[in-house]
């Protein structure tokens, strides 16, 4: 039904038209020369409002500031007005776009000075939709020399440039219409109207980058908006250059500044003989050197010839020269560094009336990271191994361990939306040397090389607001936590059942690392592990918390202030009495319950970079 509304609406149009012509062809025939002119004003009436087009449209001045030439060309460059999305014109209209809105300037200008644009014009004719309209028009005889009547008795076809011929002749002098003094008959005559004005016009010329313009005059305007922007990148974009001698002082140039400054320069020897120079900026990309005046040069004498001197000279065979190879360089996608950090600290005592004991303590942090990114591939990975270990001597005790821990952390991202990777992540902590409980007499083992030991695998989103700032979720994620050897490991004092050597965990955990620096010489790193099992009990989260402060003191020297807190809701502990004696149950069992376990660590460490 549209279909035919819009035929009869054209159809009505038609005969609007053709009966608005007629009324003015019989108001000539039947009136005298007033009449005339009131039908010469209604064709340019109609002239005006677009219903007949009689003279050719010319290309109106287009001026585009620059924010309006970026706007046009953005809009021109969506890929949906494109054929061929890597055509070399788009490459070069993106890179001037960025170029116009970012600094600095380093763009396609060549290509797009020396591009043809006329190769990617569509005549402004193309976006109307003409369609002839046969008429009757009275056929005057002339009788005057200087009216001039239609070239064609019968038919007119002509399209444009004859269209006022087909209306009422072309009139070399209108104060001639009044010698028109009779009529032989009417004649057939065809007028071009326009129809409808088309959205969107495509061109058939091969190589032709656009899908479709919307407007006439698309591809001038395009020309000026780029030759605009050319002209504003022209004249913003400079450079600065400095010159530096053997003394301190440097002299800086701006490129393309044109000030004319000249600024003296002193060229000294291996003797501190000096001489002075003028440096200049005169004109675009040029800099001006120019000799003191009054500066003389005094040339070494010649040497005597010795016509008994001989070179050696040996002839090179230049055929080995073909043998050289392309150099491949291979892009670098792994990134390695390391650090160790060395504390240790002493005290000894002799007849210290006041009390105390001799202690001695150290403690090794090394970590080592790799890092790897394939930004073809939109792939990263981020690796790191820790580990921490410390030894004590207090007294007459023996050596005791009072740090462990031996940790992996990997992650694998690949590119999602925005700055949102997807991630999947493995965690890796136990321990290296056995460790005891030496509140209790004998002391007793609770725990050593993979006893006990905790994985963690998740799969979610990573965002990275910035460099130094990581929030990773993983929704689907699963922990265990085995002790293997139960005869020496209590199990139970990781949450393990009594009859089992494994804790398995479903659930989602969630991980922030940051990196901070209030000052120059200060570095705060903070990384974050929350752990929420869906099976039993999920509100209770587990925490994971390690801060660590550094304070450069120069460049193998720093103060360490590192803490570590954890918080797990399936390792609980003997609840104490104020008379540190276990608290009993009604059935006589020691009572226990999860809390909060907490390290500090304070130090001048030396530290070892690799």
């Amino acid at each position: 039904m549209s279909v035919i509304f819009e035929v009869m609406k054209k159809e009505f149009f038609n005969l609007l038209v053709l009966s608005v012509l007629l009324t003015i062809c019989v108001s000539v025939f039947s009136q005298n020369s007033n009449n005339l002119r009131k039908a010469d004003s209604v064709i340019d009436s109609l002239k005006k409002s677009g219903v007949i087009l009689t003279n050719s449209v010319s290309r109106p001045d287009i001026i585009l500031s620059k924010d309006q030439a970026v706007k046009f060309l953005e809009n021109s460059y969506q890929p949906q007005n494109w054929n061929d999305t890597h055509h070399p014109l788009r490459q070069a209209l993106g890179q001037l776009i960025f170029e116009s809105s970012h600094p600095p300037f380093d763009s396609s200008a060549f290509f797009l000075r020396k591009f043809t644009y006329d190769s990617i014009k569509i005549p402004w004719d193309e976006f109307y939709i003409w369609e002839p309209v046969r008429l009757k028009v009275a056929n005057y005889m002339q009788s005057h020399p200087a009216v001039v009547t239609d070239s064609s008795m019968k038919t007119d076809t002509s399209r444009i440039s004859t269209l006022a011929d087909s209306v009422i002749g072309k009139i070399a002098d209108k104060a001639a219409l009044t010698a028109l003094v009779s009529m032989s008959g009417l004649k057939d005559t065809l007028l071009m109207v326009v129809l409808d004005t088309l959205k969107e016009v495509s061109s058939d010329k091969a190589g032709f980058p656009f899908r479709y313009y919307n407007f006439p005059f698309q591809a001038d305007s395009l020309e000026v908006a780029v030759k605009s922007l050319l002209k504003y990148l022209e004249g913003r974009d400079s450079s600065l250059i400095s010159f530096k001698g053997t003394g301190r002082n440097s002299i800086p140039f701006m490129m393309n500044s044109r000030t004319g400054n000249m600024e003296r320069f002193w060229l000294k020897n291996e003797f501190s003989d000096s001489v002075t120079v003028w440096l200049g900026n005169y004109s675009k990309d040029t800099i001006g050197l120019y000799l003191e005046k009054g500066v003389s040069f005094r040339r070494p004498m010649r040497q005597e010839n010795h016509s008994e001197a001989r070179i050696d000279i040996q002839a090179l065979d230049n055929s080995k020269l073909l043998n050289a190879k392309k150099i491949i360089v291979k892009p670098q996608y792994w990134k390695y560094r390391s650090e160790a950090s060395l504390i240790f600290s002493q005290a000894a005592l002799s007849n210290w009336v006041k009390g105390g004991e001799n202690s001695v303590s150290t403690a090794l942090d090394v970590t080592g990271f790799a890092d790897y990114e394939n930004k073809a591939l939109k792939v990263s990975s981020d690796h790191f191994i820790r580990l921490k270990l410390g030894f004590l001597k207090s007294g007459s005790d023996p050596v005791r361990k009072n740090l462990d821990l031996l940790e992996t952390n990997s992650k694998l991202n690949h590119k999602a939306f925005g700055k949102f990777d997807f991630s999947a992540i493995m965690l890796f902590k136990t321990q290296v040397a056995p460790g005891s409980d030496y509140s209790v007499t004998p002391s007793q083992v609770v725990s050593k090389f993979l006893n006990p030991a905790v994985v963690t695998i998740g799969f979610g989103l990573d965002y990275k607001p910035n460099k130094t700032t990581s929030l990773n979720l993983s929704p689907l994620s699963y922990r265990v936590t085995f002790v293997t050897d139960t005869a020496i490991i209590d199990q139970t004092k990781y949450g393990i059942a009594k009859n089992r050597k494994s804790l398995h965990e479903p659930g989602a955990s969630f991980m922030i690392s940051n990196d901070y620096r209030p000052t120059k010489n200060l570095t705060i790193t903070n990384r974050l592990q929350l752990f929420t099992n869906y099976i039993h009990n999920p509100q209770n989260v587990d925490i994971d918390w390690e801060m660590i402060a550094v304070a450069n003191l120069n460049w193998f020297t720093d103060i360490r202030f590192n803490t570590h807190l954890i918080f797990d809701d399936d390792i609980k502990t003997v609840v104490l009495d104020s008379n540190k004696k276990p608290v009993l149950r009604p059935d006589g069992t020691e009572k226990k319950t999860a809390r909060a376990q907490l390290k500090e660590l304070l130090g001048l460490s030396f530290v070892f970079r690799f």
